[in-house]
């Protein structure tokens, strides 16, 4: 029997793109060649392109998703999507293997772009009472009013793009004079910033994953960065940030916060692995945000959570292509 011809998806248009090929090249390791055939795929903008080694082999041809190598056409039957940012992690890639009957790893076209919207994932949660920071958007090119948003938020607040991955543009205002120049940076991320009232406490966050057969619902994992928060430098760089697998919490507070992150990947109508992020505070899991493509390098927390189950990622992942493929 011919082995599937796996893509794994990397690159994007987004600030994230480093990490996101160092993600990609995880991925591709973890993949059983025994099982399957896996392609690194690599795409920016309209530039798609099969690499092997780190050379570009062929272009892949986006009608039917294929490419040719030696003459011969290679179909690809399965996309792992690795692209954190757009437009891998906002709908826009999933529309595409959509139409093409590609079957792919992530949420669908309206959960991808649901949850990449901080705002709107938020509105719509809080229907649910999911417990999370109040927030306020601001457009950009709209005028800023300091003076209200800190009467409505107080002090601190974060400031972040609406629209974004990897705690880029964001920043915490301590005072009134900070907030115009934050407000600014995340527009350069995202046309919508949000501002945030600050709900102090430790960060924690729980990856799963759901498939027709079984589900894993991953160690909850603690976020103690170095930095005052876990923005980019802190996520990304050895030694900023200490994280612990599983968490240091009672067994009732890890299954609280599992049971959450499972009750949000269901009303987000979720599929593939999804990181959700909270943050504790007197005894309540407030909601942060639903990651749809999480980080997959060799030291970010699912790989970490993984292994915390004496799994390997490459049984992980042979059961999410499997699922996918049936």
């Amino acid at each position: 029997m011919t082995k599937p011809n796996v893509a794994v998806i990397y690159g994007g248009d987004s600030s994230e793109y480093v990490i996101s090929v160092q993600s990609g090249q995880n991925v591709f390791k973890s993949i059983d060649p025994e099982l399957f055939n896996p392609w690194m795929v690599e795409m920016k903008g309209l530039d798609w392109k099969v690499v092997q080694d780190e050379k570009e082999i062929a272009d892949v041809n986006k009608q039917d998703f294929s490419f040719s190598l030696n003459n011969e056409k290679v179909k690809f039957d399965y996309a792992y999507i690795i692209i954190h940012g757009t437009p891998g992690e906002d709908g826009i890639l999933q529309g595409y293997f959509d139409l093409l009957k590609v079957p792919y790893s992530t949420c669908g076209v309206h959960s991808s772009a649901l949850t990449f919207n901080k705002y709107y994932c938020s509105n719509y949660l809080k229907n649910f009472d999911i417990p999370m920071a109040k927030s306020v958007r601001l457009m950009k090119g709209t005028d800023i009013d300091s003076v209200a948003l800190i009467a409505d938020l107080g002090l601190p607040v974060f400031v972040k793009p609406n629209a974004g991955g990897s705690s880029f543009g964001i920043t915490k205002v301590k005072e009134e004079g900070e907030l115009q120049a934050a407000i600014e940076k995340a527009w350069e991320e995202s046309d919508e910033a949000l501002v945030e009232e600050f709900v102090g406490g430790t960060e924690f966050t729980c990856g799963l994953v759901k498939m027709k057969e079984k589900e894993f619902i991953f160690p909850v994992t603690e976020v103690l960065p170095k930095k005052e928060f876990f923005d980019f430098e802190a996520k990304y760089t050895k030694g900023m940030t200490d994280e612990i697998t599983p968490a240091r919490i009672s067994p009732e507070l890890t299954q609280k916060c599992q049971q959450l992150a499972s009750k949000v990947y269901d009303l987000c109508n979720c599929r593939g692995i999804v990181r959700v992020d909270f943050i504790l505070k007197n005894g309540v899991f407030y909601f942060l945000e639903a990651n749809t493509t999480p980080g997959m390098t060799a030291t970010s927390f699912i790989p970490q959570q993984i292994e915390a189950m004496n799994m390997s990622l490459k049984e992980m992942l042979s059961m999410i292509i499997k699922d996918g493929l049936s």
